[in-house]
């Protein structure tokens, strides 16, 4: 069963967009939230862990960028959460 033509994104650039914000931003956010437990635990625990939990966020943000209607929205919320994330591992 074909998927209702009026939930498709029309415009390319838009799902091109979606595409990008989905693999990109959901990698940083994924990364840094990562990095952000490396700075209060020990990082050999964070990188064993790091290899499932990290496959399980990032496909969760991936599918958030595909069902939100508005891709800015998603952009926005993944640029903030990749700076407080990474913060204090930067600070450190």
């Amino acid at each position: 069963m074909p998927a209702n033509k009026k939930y498709l994104t029309r415009s390319p650039w838009m799902r091109l967009n979606k595409i990008l914000a989905g693999t990109a931003g959901g990698y940083a956010v994924m990364m840094s939230f990562h990095l952000l437990l490396a700075s209060f635990l020990p990082r050999e625990k964070v990188i064993a862990t790091a290899f499932f939990s990290g496959y399980i966020l990032w496909a969760f943000l991936l599918l958030w960028a595909f069902i939100a209607r508005n891709v800015w929205q998603v952009w926005l919320t993944y640029l903030v959460l990749t700076c407080l994330f990474a913060l204090p591992y930067l600070l450190k």
